[in-house]
């Protein structure tokens, strides 16, 4: 049984009847891998992975103003949104630096969905609220949802046998609202595995029967409940962004490497007054990639050395399953971030050679 202090999701008892390892991810008992994080991971790029990201949290924005709220809070521009549309975003404090990295999903002009990092619900909506001005309300809705996230090459074929939804004609990064399995659905082409696939938001009650039909419909095809291991070794290699390691309040959207979703010509909004100073005075550091020439792995706080002198740290580093080799990221000076570069990674307190090298490290075949 979990921790009395740690918040479960509703397929709790079922992850430790499938004999899932547990572990205490931000507050919530989560499972870390079942049949293995490599296993697990080769599962998502070849065929089919099911993950519960029911720890996710989920805030809604309605009213007249909605956009207008969602465009002053969040760095990306809603207003180029249409209904049924998502996008990768950002909240930040007045100096640039990260509250979260969300996903911001536009129902319809007067209603915005947004899906937020597990750990920082709480602090996001007291910031929504703090900077709602606009006619408009911020609604937490985390306990009226599950979510489950079927990610891989197979991940359409095995949902569209379970759903009337034409999903073929659901594009990356739009959502639909329809049924899996008979159950009311928002069904959303994102995912943060760098495969094609969907992330599936239903009742709290029904997530047990879908995540069961779901892996007996996925099962022919080689699906595998797959846990935080995989999703992390996952995201890595397409280079997505953690928050806590790549992305935290010391942090600025430039430095992350992540300019694409801040759009300053849309007008004001938090934070950004701050980027557009550091944008003119230019970055001081900033996020690259490495892969490993000596034997050791680059572990998430190592420290990173360029000429034998302290330059930087990994924010995350991990073997790569599918690229067998061990990878990383880190922040380095702007002047030594570039591709080719030799590094030094103390790795138990001892120098192991590295190498700066293009990201993302994967890209799945179109």
């Amino acid at each position: 049984m979990p921790a009395a202090s740690l918040h479960v999701t509703p397929l709790n008892s079922v992850h430790r009847a499938l004999g899932a390892r547990m572990v205490d991810f931000g507050g919530w008992d989560m499972p870390v891998q079942y049949s293995g994080i490599v296993d697990e991971h080769h599962a998502v790029r070849k065929a089919a992975g099911l993950f519960d990201v029911s720890h996710m949290g989920e805030i809604e924005i309605r009213g007249p103003e909605a956009e207008r709220l969602v465009n002053y809070v969040a760095t990306n521009d809603a207003s180029r949104l249409r209904d049924g549309q998502a996008q990768y975003s950002a909240l930040l404090y007045d100096h640039g630096g990260f509250v979260d990295d969300i996903l911001v999903h536009r129902v319809r002009a007067d209603e915005f969905f947004l899906c937020v990092n597990a750990s920082n619900q709480a602090k996001d909506f007291a910031h929504l609220r703090e900077h709602n001005r606009f006619d408009a309300e911020v609604i937490f809705a985390s306990e009226r949802y599950a979510q489950l996230a079927l990610q891989g090459p197979r991940a359409l074929e095995i949902l569209q046998t379970l759903t009337p939804v034409e999903l073929n004609a659901v594009r990356y990064y739009w959502f639909t609202d329809g049924e899996v399995c008979g159950a009311p659905a928002r069904i959303a082409r994102t995912g943060y595995t760098g495969e094609d696939g969907f992330e599936l938001y239903v009742a709290p009650g029904e997530a047990e029967r879908l995540w069961r039909e779901m892996l007996a419909a996925g099962a022919p095809h080689g699906i595998k409940p797959a846990g935080l291991g995989a999703r992390n070794t996952l995201r890595l290699e397409a280079k997505m962004a953690l928050y806590g390691h790549e992305i935290d309040a010391t942090i600025t959207p430039w430095e992350a490497g992540l300019g694409w979703i801040v759009k300053l010509d849309k007008g004001d909004f938090v934070g950004r007054q701050a980027l557009v100073k550091q944008q003119e005075a230019g970055v001081a550091r900033q996020l690259v990639g490495f892969a490993m020439v000596g034997r050791g792995v680059g572990r998430d706080g190592y420290e990173v050395l360029c000429d034998g002198k302290s330059a930087g740290w990994v924010t995350s580093g991990s073997p790569s399953p599918t690229l067998n080799r061990n990878i990383g990221l880190c922040y380095l000076p702007v002047e030594l971030a570039t591709v080719g570069r030799t590094l030094q990674i103390l790795v138990r307190h001892q120098p192991v050679e590295a190498v700066t090298v293009p990201t993302p490290f994967y890209k799945r075949p179109r």
